[in-house]
């Protein structure tokens, strides 16, 4: 074919995928029927490589060579389209995945959902916190608690009553905006005793989300219910930085609202932390076991007691809360009459729903309480230093205190066996809380996979022990001192959905043990 003579259809184009090597790109090959020496830069092709390997919108830059410049303007028609082999191209960066990550949103499917603080599948739970978002708007901020070692708040409804309790991530007792001073003071002076090192660092609030899931799986209904909220409100501690952004905002807000609309958000940045509903009329174990000392219960109270005292054995021991003393499990107990009516139920009705709920008629603990009988219950908070990823191997055991009270020597009664045992020895059912954890741990930033499953295998060793003693008629005391287990995922295993602990997990005992156990 002669170099006046073109193909119908226009020239032909024939590219070779070149290597981008410091920035460069080497010339490709073109036979086209002008025989003129064109290059990628001749004809004006830009960066325009799609994930699929094809060049589109190609254009024609102004200035071309000298040998291109007496062809006519329809001896150099360009294909519209130009297919390159499909290979991976490395980008100008260096990172082979630069382009799929550029369209990939900023926060997670699962943060994204969070931030709305909607929670479909709990309506009453979303009206509460919708009653707090609703009075900070008002002007009525939640109040900081100045007990505790941490920053944490006491969220208030619209008609100023407390309804919650906050704990932001980054106020935690080792969170970088801590607003009390004593852990900075730790941290400073013992950098050797700093923080607990079988914990996950900056992560109570899960533990605190996590504590209320485990608490309603298994029916216990000790735990207020406890999820985690974003909020945003004068009272927090932020940086200085972000209050000057806010106020700068405002200004501009009230003088120029045309632009300040374009703002992403008015007002502080929301902060990650666990909302725990706040309950009535409770004081501190401490407090009611001195009193029961010198004013002892009657038997039908004492049995009462007992019942509710098992659920939260069971509640720390999965868990493996290290951080359980006497002052952070309450007691509600009126010696006149029923406190049925109060926030936190501890009787789960029959299909283990609502905290908030009366007493069920036929309940078991009903039966022991009846008409206006003295009534005792207890809630099971600050649950933000549990789920360890090893046990506690260092300088302390953070033994759980309850195992010194009298009613840690009684072996477990038949109704808490009828009602965790059958769920426990369900490996299928264990599995599904770790799915269930999974899901709430892995919406935190610095969340790790291989940490979580160290986490996991921690929580299956206590849920084994827990069904030996329970099985073997066992007290709490005697729990608390059989040998610490891992129980972890065998590597490789392709078991079914249906499995037990012999062909699909190992266990291990614990090989150290800590220098202080009483501690």
């Amino acid at each position: 074919m002669s170099s006046n003579q073109k193909p119908p259809g226009g020239p032909v184009l024939t590219f070779e995928h070149s290597q981008l090597n410091n920035n460069r790109t080497s010339p490709v090959k073109t036979s086209a029927t002008t025989r003129t020496s064109t290059s990628n830069s001749d004809l004006g092709y830009q960066s325009c490589v799609s994930g699929t390997g094809a060049v589109s919108c190609p254009s024609r830059e102004r200035g071309t060579s000298s040998s291109s410049s007496s062809a006519t303007s329809e001896d150099i028609q360009i294909a519209p389209d130009v297919a390159f082999p499909q290979r991976t191209i490395p980008t100008l960066l260096g990172s082979p995945r630069r382009s799929a990550r550029e369209y990939q949103p900023l926060l997670r499917k699962m943060e994204m959902d969070m931030v709305d603080n909607y929670f479909p599948d709990d309506p009453a739970y979303s009206d509460v916190v919708r009653q707090a978002e609703r009075a900070i708007e008002m002007g009525i901020y939640p109040e900081r608690i100045y007990q505790g070692s941490s920053g944490s708040y006491f969220v208030k409804s619209p008609q100023g009553k407390k309804i919650a309790v906050f704990k932001p991530k980054d106020e935690e007792p080792y969170g970088r905006l801590n607003p009390k001073w004593t852990k900075w003071f730790h941290k400073l002076v013992f950098p050797c005793c700093f923080g607990r090192s079988c914990l996950v660092p900056n992560q109570g609030y899960l533990s605190e989300a996590g504590a209320s899931l485990i608490d309603q799986k298994l029916h216990l209904n000790v735990v207020p219910k406890t999820k985690v909220v974003h909020l945003a409100s004068e009272t927090f501690n932020y940086l200085r930085i972000d209050r000057e952004k806010s106020r700068a905002k405002k200004i501009m807000h009230e003088r120029f609202p045309r632009v300040a609309r374009h703002f992403h958000r008015l007002g502080l940045p929301p902060k990650a932390g666990s909302f725990q509903l706040f309950v009535e009329n409770y004081r501190d174990a401490d407090f009611w076991l001195r009193q029961f000392e010198i004013d002892p219960l009657t038997p039908l109270v004492q049995t009462q007691f007992q019942l509710q005292f098992e659920r939260l054995v069971v509640l720390d021991y999965v868990i493996r809360n290290t951080d359980r003393g006497n002052d952070n499990w309450l007691i509600s107990y009126d010696p006149l009459g029923d406190t049925s009516a109060k926030q936190t139920c501890l009787v789960t009705p029959p299909d283990g729903t609502d905290l908030q709920k009366p007493l069920a008629k036929d309940s078991p603990e009903e039966a022991l309480v009846p008409g206006n009988k003295p009534a005792i219950k207890i809630a099971a908070i600050d649950n933000g230093l549990a789920f360890p990823f090893k046990h506690p191997d260092s300088w302390r055991a953070y033994p759980y205190h309850w195992a010194w009270v009298p009613q840690a020597k009684i072996p477990f009664s038949k109704h808490i066996r009828d009602l965790v045992l059958p769920k426990l020895e369900d490996m299928n059912f264990v599995q599904d809380l770790c799915d269930d954890l999974f899901q709430l741990f892995k919406t935190d930033r610095g969340f790790d996979m291989a940490t979580f499953e160290k986490q996991m295998s921690v929580m299956r060793g206590q849920i084994l022990n827990l069904t030996h003693a329970l099985k073997e008629g066992k007290s709490p005391l005697q729990l608390v001192q059989m040998p610490c287990i891992y129980v972890e995922k065998a590597k490789g295993s392709l078991a079914s959905r249906i499995r037990g602990l012999s062909n699909s997990f190992t266990q291990s005992f614990q090989s150290k043990t800590p220098v202080f156990s009483w501690c």
